[in-house]
């Protein structure tokens, strides 16, 4: 699940003046001089709003040109002033996806806005973050909901992320379970469950989780019998695996899993003394 990341702290009106000044003299200088000042009110936005795309509508002249904004990020020159702030980002060194909380190095940026429709945004420092590519795909350029919500957690203004904000529910029977339910922690606000539960599902993370479940369950079956026949304790063993992955972040997979494992009091009975499967 989403992973809390610090705001880059980046002068962004500094970083516009650069930009520009750089354009001067190539094709586009009149351009970018024209629209300087609204770009820089247009980014002042960006961040007053948290990136709610639900209160930053885009901008059609931007759209318009918009060929000359993303090929700041697609294709910057070796000296350009945009160049070492995308390799800043990119150089982030993850071990799981800030958008879904699975494990592995995301290899790319993200636009949260995406800049086939906000292309003044193709270099705010504030809308690009690691993201896996199962995650990208399924975002694509996705923004908001017919209501006008938006459909995706933000790593940067979305504080709340600093607490687990999934719960896992598994069901019976224990010694394979015929289910198990990935939903937005109780703990949460009505809001902050709503645009979860939006993440979630317009990530396609349930069903992805699914598939690590299935694997983990597997074996913590299998740990759980070493433990036993070793005569040692079973809760302190799994709550030091729930550390450990806590260590990643509260929402990754591994974390989520191992506290809806030792906040299930019935499956924490069943593990402790329940009669384990034999073809394990």
């Amino acid at each position: 699940m989403v992973m809390r990341m610090n705001l880059p702290q980046a002068d962004q009106n500094a970083f516009i003046d650069d930009v520009v000044q750089q354009r001067q003299g190539g094709v586009n200088a009149l351009f970018f001089s024209n629209v300087k000042a609204d770009w820089k009110v247009r980014v002042q936005t960006y961040l007053a709003v948290s990136g709610d795309p639900g209160s930053i509508p885009p901008w059609p002249y931007a759209q318009t040109h918009a060929t000359k904004f993303q090929n700041l990020y697609e294709n910057p020159a070796e000296n350009s002033v945009q160049k070492p702030v995308l390799a800043a980002l990119r150089s982030r060194e993850f071990q799981l996806c800030p958008a879904c909380g699975e494990d592995g190095t995301p290899n790319t940026l993200d636009h949260y806005l995406p800049k086939t429709i906000y292309p003044e945004f193709s270099i705010t420092a504030w809308n690009l973050f690691p993201m896996c590519d199962i995650c990208q795909g399924e975002k694509g350029t996705s923004t908001v909901n017919a209501l006008n919500e938006r459909l995706f957690l933000h790593p940067y203004f979305d504080q709340f992320l600093e607490v687990q904000v999934l719960q896992l529910q598994i069901g019976l029977p224990y010694e394979a379970p015929a289910s198990m339910t990935l939903t937005p922690h109780p703990g949460l606000d009505p809001g902050q469950i709503l645009l979860v539960g939006r993440h979630l599902g317009n990530l396609s993370i349930p069903s992805r989780y699914y598939r690590f479940f299935k694997d983990e369950y597997l074996r913590l079956l299998k740990l759980v019998r070493k433990i036993r026949d070793k005569g040692q304790d079973v809760t302190a063993s799994l709550e030091l695996f729930c550390e450990n992955a806590l260590e990643k972040s509260i929402n990754s997979w591994g974390h989520i899993f191992y506290s809806g494992v030792l906040t299930n009091p019935a499956l924490m009975d069943y593990l402790r003394q329940g009669e384990l499967p034999e073809n394990l």
